[in-house]
């Protein structure tokens, strides 16, 4: 492999990584919201339990995703300043109000539910998760504003051989971003769905005593898979429309849009190959696809046992496929993050960057050791992320730590 593709791959590996981890953030974080909004509204003690166990477990996952992020804010540095010096002043504009967003207000408003148990009055606690919930989508949002300005570049002007940002409304507006957030925001709503409804599953296989707790966890998970299969559903054919020329013929591998594709982009920009991977666009959307399948007739049997309570207590084949369902929401983001990044190769800007031309000055030597160091720390945080979800999730309510009141000390005895 030349450089250039040492570095597609490790920015690959990394970014694909740690969008694993925002998935189920977004996910997590609003079921957790939505259980502490119940349990403060009806002071449900059970609900209350339910709101610390799926927090906790979504302050575990969430600790690694920003972990991933600013391992990967290193390597945008390192491997890509051609793209940062090219069109930073452009799309960088939206990456700066997605840093304030994630590590100001939410991290802020994180911290506040975090140690604000039993401290703040219960409606103010509640809006910290709110705050923390929304604010997730705001990181989303802005994240994706700046990835559809490199999938279709609006609002722009090209001066001293670098792109200026001149419309910032059109670059909020972009099809290419809007589409995308909606159609990434119901994914990770499956995500946090069956993630929810597995790991109650498997408490429920296991003839757990906390019937109540993980039989509503459950029916909470499906009830949110289901309908959030047909909302990424309708904003994922919406997408479609959005395609690039090439990308489209790529997916539909028709030899004749391959070669008027490429005849266009020959005449505008000069000689070159501007067709992308046909075997790997294919291969993302079809697992995306596929993924996606699975999940909406599965997630459709699942809302109909569900109504059956003894089914949901002692059906034990379907919680054995219910927890076996966990990891394919996630193959079906990576599949489309697939799909749509190698969609737009050879362009890192769509029609005025290539790849190549992204690339900072490196040699094939320091790119192999880069690639190697970023594999390897992404590999044990992912290894790190997934005991530490397993450990909490198999020890149940009961070893939540998390909104305990702390132990105080007894005061010093008097002596005489």
């Amino acid at each position: 492999m030349d450089t250039v593709e040492l570095a597609r791959l490790q920015f690959a590996l990394t970014a694909g990584a740690h969008f694993l981890f925002v998935a189920l953030t977004l996910g997590l974080a609003t079921l957790v919201a939505v259980v502490q909004t119940w349990a403060t509204l009806t002071r449900s003690p059970l609900h209350l339990r339910m709101t610390r166990f799926w927090g906790q477990l979504y302050i575990v996952n969430y600790a690694m995703g920003i972990v991933t992020g600013l391992v990967m804010e290193f390597q945008l540095g390192m491997a890509w300043k051609g793209l940062t010096e090219f069109a930073g002043n452009a799309f960088g504009a939206s990456l700066a109000i997605e840093t304030l967003v994630a590590f100001f207000l939410e991290s802020t408003f994180l911290g506040l539910w975090i140690f604000g148990w039993d401290k703040l009055n219960r409606w103010a606690h509640l809006a910290a998760i709110w705050i923390v919930t929304l604010t997730a989508y705001a990181s989303a949002f802005w994240i994706l504003v700046s990835n559809g300005f490199l999938q279709n570049p609006v609002g722009y002007e090209l001066a001293g051989g670098v792109l200026r940002l001149t419309d910032f409304g059109a670059m909020v507006a972009n099809p290419a971003a809007r589409v995308a957030f909606f159609h990434v925001l119901g994914g990770a709503m499956i995500t946090g769905g069956f993630f929810m409804a597995g790991v109650s599953a498997y408490h429920l296989r296991r003839r757990t005593a906390e019937q109540d707790f993980f039989r509503k966890s459950l029916r909470i998970g499906v009830g949110v898979a289901l309908p959030a299969t047909l909302f990424t559903a309708t904003f994922g054919g919406l997408g479609f429309q959005t395609l690039q020329p090439a990308k489209a013929a790529a997916w539909t591998g028709d030899a004749g849009r391959l070669a008027a594709a490429q005849a266009e982009m020959a005449a505008a920009h000069g000689p070159g190959d501007y067709l992308p991977p046909a075997g790997w666009v294919q291969a993302g959307a079809m697992t995306m696809l596929i993924a996606f399948a699975v999940m909406f007739f599965f997630s459709g049997l699942s809302a109909l046992l569900m109504l059956f309570r003894p089914a949901v207590r002692g059906l034990r084949v379907w919680h054995w496929l219910l927890t076996l369902m966990i990891p394919v929401p996630f193959a079906a983001m990576l599949g489309g993050w697939v799909f749509r990044e190698m969609g737009r190769q050879p362009w890192a800007v769509y029609g005025l960057l290539t790849t190549a031309e992204a690339m900072s000055p490196v040699t094939g030597a320091q790119m192999r050791l880069s690639l190697t160091a970023f594999v390897t720390v992404f590999a044990v945080l992912i290894a790190t992320n997934y005991w530490l979800l397993a450990r909490t999730a198999r020890r149940g309510p009961d070893a939540v730590t998390l909104g305990d009141r702390p132990i105080e000390s007894p005061a010093p005895a008097l002596s005489f």
